[in-house]
Order: C-alpha cells, then sequence, then structure tokens
C-alpha cells in the first residue's frame, strides 16, 4: 500500500472473535491482531486460524492491518508465519528480534513461501540486544527482499529484563527510544512508540503521546479503543503547524524566491531544510485526511 498514516496503531487479541469483528469500526489507522502476548498456549493454534480467515475477509478497509505472530524460536511462530503469508496483510510483526539475522531470516522465510511482495516486516524492539543491535538491525532493510518497514517499540518487555520503572517520566527508557529514532531514520523506517498500561489515566496517556511524538515517533501502540481519539489527535499536525507549513511553502513558491537559500517569514529566517519540513508536515496532513473514520480503503 501508499505510504500508511500510522498514528494509532491498535493491538487486537487473535483469540477474541468479537474483538476481530468490533475492530472493523475502530478508527485506529493500524490494527494489529495479536497472537502472541494476547492469546493463551491453548488458544494459539485456533486465534491462528481466526485471525487469518478475518484478514483474508478484506473487512478493515481504510486501515493497515497487521498480524503479529509468535516468536520464530517457539514451536508456534513458524506456523503463523507461514499462515500470515497466505493471508495477506499489509505486515507481519515480529517479536524477540535481536539482531539483523533475525529480520534476514523471516524474509527468506516469506520468500520460501511466496508471500506477495506487499507484505512488510516490522521489527519488535523489546529485547536489551534488540537496542543495542538497532542500527545493524534497521540497516538490514537495504538488503535486497528484506521488506523491514517499521520498528515497534516494546517497553514493557525492556523494563521487564533490564529492571528498569517505568515511570510518568519514562527517564530509564527514553536514551534506547531514541536510540531506535535515530536507528530507524536512518534507514528510512517507521517507528511506533510501546503501549501505556493505565487505562484509568487518561491525562498521563495524553502526555506520554505527546512525549513520543516530541521524541520523533510515528505514532504509538495502543491496548484499548478509547486510547485511539487522543492519539489520532495528538499524532497530528496542529492547525498552527499546518499553517506554518503552508506559509513556507507558499514562501518558497513565489517566483521571486525560487532560487533563495533563505527567505523571510514574520520576522524569522526561514531557511530551504525548513521546506523539507513543511512538505513532510503538509504530506502528514494530506495523508491523514484521507483516512476515512472507520473505513473507506481497501488494505492490501
Amino acid at each position: 500500500m501508499t505510504q500508511a498514516s500510522r498514528r494509532s496503531a491498535l493491538y487486537m487479541p487473535g483469540s477474541n472473535a468479537r474483538a476481530l469483528e468490533k475492530a472493523r469500526q475502530i478508527p485506529a489507522d493500524s490494527l494489529i491482531f495479536d497472537l502472541e502476548d494476547a492469546v493463551a498456549p491453548d488458544a494459539k493454534v485456533s486465534a491462528r486460524a481466526q485471525v487469518c480467515e478475518a484478514v483474508t475477509s478484506k473487512a478493515y478497509p481504510g486501515r493497515e492491518v497487521v498480524i503479529r505472530i509468535n516468536a520464530m524460536a517457539t514451536s508456534w511462530g513458524p506456523e503463523d508465519l507461514s499462515a500470515a503469508c497466505a493471508a495477506g496483510p499489509d505486515a507481519i510483526l515480529v517479536p524477540k528480534v535481536e539482531g539483523p539475522d533475525d529480520i534476514v531470516a523471516v524474509a527468506r522465510r516469506m520468500e520460501e513461501c511466496a508471500a506477495p511482495e506487499p507484505i512488510r516486516i516490522w521489527a519488535m524492539m523489546e529485547t536489551p540486544r534488540a537496542i543495542l543491535n538497532a542500527l545493524a538491525i534497521a540497516d538490514a532493510s537495504r538488503g535486497e527482499g528484506v521488506r523491514l518497514a517499521a520498528f515497534v517499540m516494546g517497553t514493557n518487555d525492556l523494563a521487564k529484563d533490564t529492571s528498569v520503572r517505568l515511570d510518568q517520566s519514562r527517564a530509564a527508557v527514553i536514551p534506547w527510544l531514541m536510540t531506535c529514532v535515530a536507528a530507524a531514520r536512518a534507514n528510512g523506517l517507521a517507528i511506533l512508540d510501546g503501549v501505556y498500561n493505565r487505562l484509568d489515566d487518561g491525562d498521563g496517556f495524553v502526555r506520554e503521546c505527546e512525549q513520543g511524538r516530541g521524541l520523533g515517533m510515528d505514532g504509538k501502540t495502543l491496548i484499548h479503543p478509547t486510547q485511539v481519539e487522543p492519539c489520532n489527535r495528538i499524532f497530528s499536525p496542529s492547525d498552527e503547524d499546518i499553517a506554518w507549513a503552508a506559509s513556507v511553502q507558499a514562501a518558497f513558491d513565489d517566483p521571486a524566491s525560487a532560487h533563495a537559500g533563505v527567505v523571510k517569514i514574520d520576522g524569522q529566517m526561514i531557511e530551504r531544510l525548513h521546506l523539507d519540513m513543511a512538505r513532510r508536515i503538509l504530506a502528514v496532513d494530506a495523508r491523514n485526511r484521507r483516512m476515512p473514520a472507520a473505513g473507506g480503503m481497501r488494505h492490501g
């Protein structure tokens, strides 16, 4: 599919048929049908079949549809990957990625499964080794046929594995988040922030969304539909952003400034690097405006 808005990416438990049905009306930009953490061991096989049937139905217009498989080292992972390739989601989210070889191995398995070319790989960045190897993992996207398109931060698992405390400031994990942002941007990858666990703390959720946007995240992974609206709003350009971007675009579109390196707008000196920023803001806004409230475009 064309470059998607990824302001909000909602995890949906793959074993819950009602949740998969409800997802048709939830205006998240991305839907992640989860076969891993949200599914009990004795329900893994049935959840796989249910998720693949839902994805094959193409019943989620306008949303980017993603399947999170189990880790490839588990007994379910290889079969999850094969089934996902046949179902044809927009992307397959791979957990427990620790190095570039993990991504390359998944890409090769997808090739063996004759996975349609548009299916992308998303990588969970959720272990200490993944953080230490972030650039090498992102660099793997440059390989032919590798398909890597996005990082997804797994802050809960990182906290568990490192014994750091996830307080409101997230001070302990910000260096890891920024390491992954830099690695992703160096390779043109999208990056999504980790989940916010407290459903009874709307103000805290808003603060963390605003923090994530300030850190350069494209959007945030979510655990409940009520988080979608504020997340979409915060990760969209503000009216002030759009107005500034339009003024910068107009200034450089003026034939008198066609070859200028710097223009003056409202008393500020604006360089061509700001024009790149303005174009990006306007492109994101245009893309967001094309997103329907809960449908209107096919995925795939």
